[in-house]
């Protein structure tokens, strides 16, 4: 493997890192601060997809981007209300939503499964366009990711130090105790995940248009693959201030991606990429455990050889 082969697959992982760690960072919101288990990410990824082109197509690239994640903060809401309202347990809300949002999507595109861009000007377009005359040329796609990430990292660093972003931290940690200190938790909740939707909606969004494509399963995985990349994350950068963790979910998206675009290149079957998800998951979940273990067993494996 050449230098200009690995410099491509690392360019390749830190764009696509980067667009879907705007789901992780959602899912870090929404799993992490608020204790809620949101199952309907994959759907609402795909309506952000959708939605965006649908918008891009119409003529006004970056209006999508707005159009998006207000679809986003529409399925979350409804997440939100099943949940607090009317007494869905919040997996099952999750898993409403999702298959709901796929008729909703297919209507969004129009009874289609598939929406092509090819000749739709997009935000990855315009800056790749911006950027020509620069020593930039052709990073178009990473510069777009990167200012989406940093914008959104600078915004729940700052959110979540709010009074209202304490009020949802506090929520995920004892919501009893943030109902007996006149704080209303369904309110909190409501907004917390209409915020986190937005995010996976905004991911959606920025990866169809950097595909130039839209298709119904483009979502499908997404909880999955944001989920190991919020182990991976925390396993990385778990301890710090709200900065220091949400990096730790952008370099999750990283490295889970880098192994994702090498199993790629070694020619793995496209069915067994599932399976690899499902691997690294495991590992980011049992590795802490087991490292914690691992004492205990050495002087267990020791044992039983000294007894043989």
């Amino acid at each position: 493997m050449t230098i200009a082969t690995i410099l491509s697959l690392g360019e390749t992982a830190l764009k696509l890192g980067l667009i879907c760690s705007l789901t992780v960072l959602a899912l870090f919101l929404s799993y992490s601060m608020l204790n809620v288990c949101d199952l309907s990410t994959d759907g609402c990824f795909t309506l952000g997809a959708a939605v965006g082109a649908a918008v891009a197509v119409s003529g006004h690239p970056f209006l999508s981007i707005f159009a998006a994640m207000a679809a986003g903060i529409c399925s979350g809401f409804v997440t939100a209300i099943l949940q607090t309202k009317l007494g869905v347990d919040s997996l099952l809300a999750g898993i409403i939503v999702n298959t709901a949002l796929y008729s909703v999507n297919i209507a969004v595109m129009g009874g289609s499964s598939l929406i092509n861009m090819n000749r739709t000007e997009t935000v990855f377009s315009m800056m790749k366009e911006t950027l020509k005359s620069t020593p930039l040329k052709g990073r178009g796609d990473i510069v777009v990711a990167f200012i989406a990430v940093a914008i959104v990292i600078v915004f729940l660093v700052f959110f979540l130090r709010t009074r209202l972003g304490l009020a949802i931290r506090a929520t995920g940690n004892n919501a009893d105790m943030v109902k007996s200190s006149s704080i209303n938790p369904v309110f909190t909740t409501i907004v917390g995940l209409c915020v986190a939707n937005s995010f996976t909606a905004l991911s959606g969004c920025l990866l169809s248009q950097s595909q130039k494509s839209v298709d119904i399963n483009i979502g499908q995985g997404m909880v999955t693959i944001a989920l190991a990349s919020l182990l991976i994350g925390g396993t990385i950068l778990g301890r710090g201030g709200i900065f220091v963790r949400a990096v730790g979910m952008v370099l999750g998206s990283f490295i889970f991606r880098l192994v994702y675009t090498v199993a790629l290149r070694f020619n793995m079957p496209a069915f067994m990429l599932k399976l690899v998800s499902s691997v690294i998951v495991v590992l980011a979940i049992s590795g802490p455990y087991l490292k914690k273990q691992w004492p205990q067993i050495k002087r267990r494996m020791t044992h039983r050889k000294g007894v043989q």
